[in-house]
């Protein structure tokens, strides 16, 4: 697959990720990072903002494309018989890869066990995903299901509470249980969970809202969220 970007391809150089081609634009100018590439022992070509594009299909490059061995999904056996409390995020359908590449990010940084996603009607990863990413795509296992509701179900017999989010509920955020293993389920962008999932829940919470919007963006709300849960 066609990757871009200097964070991602350092990541990917970091995590030993085959790389089949890298290519670089003849004006370059980051000295420290084709230090780092020769540090790496990774070979590049030069090539032309054009050409770059060519092959990249985007402008947003920043100089460097690669193609490198595609990204590969985790099984969801990871997640039993874990002694450590795990927290885990559930995706009901996000359609939208600068959504999904905005979690991973955060995933990251509060150092989430694994993302969940179904295999339809989910966008999956792909090059802009790694992108927004800024390389988090490579350090947050992604956990690809046939049915969500069959894997809550199996979350569920391996100890876990499952919480939704819906904003037509008493509940907040602050009333997410407290040192168990905890998945939380973050719905479509734009019709939120599907009454299946949401009745799955063992629980539903909402993020307070103060102001007239009474909705946020699904990767801010996911961010609160993933604060929240390594809070509680």
């Amino acid at each position: 697959m066609i990757v871009y970007g200097k964070n991602v391809i350092r990541e990917a150089v970091f995590a030993k990720r085959k790389i089949f081609a890298l290519y670089v634009d003849q004006k370059f100018n980051d000295q420290g990072f084709i230090n780092f590439l020769n540090s790496h022992k990774v070979t590049y070509q030069v090539k032309t903002k054009n050409e770059l594009f060519d092959i990249s299909k985007v402008k947003g490059h920043q100089g460097i494309v690669a193609r490198i061995e595609a990204y590969t999904y985790a099984s969801l056996d990871m997640l039993k018989d874990q002694k450590d409390i795990q927290h885990v995020c559930i995706l009901d359908g996000i359609e939208d890869p600068h959504n999904l590449g905005a979690i991973l990010r955060t995933a990251e940084a509060t150092q989430m066990s694994a993302i969940i996603i179904p295999k339809k009607q989910q966008v999956p990863l792909n090059a802009t995903v790694a992108k927004v990413s800024s390389g988090a795509i490579e350090h947050v296992p992604v956990i690809e299901v046939s049915n969500v509701n069959q894997a809550m179900i199996q979350l569920k017999s391996w100890g876990f509470w499952i919480v939704g989010t819906d904003g037509h509920t008493d509940h907040t955020y602050e009333d997410l249980p407290k040192n168990v293993h905890l998945a939380v389920v973050l719905g479509n962008e734009g019709s939120g969970m599907r009454p299946l999932v949401r009745k799955n829940c063992d629980m539903l919470v909402k993020i307070p809202m103060l102001g007239k919007i009474n909705s946020l963006n699904v990767s801010v709300a996911a961010a609160l969220m993933m604060y929240k849960m390594i809070d509680a």
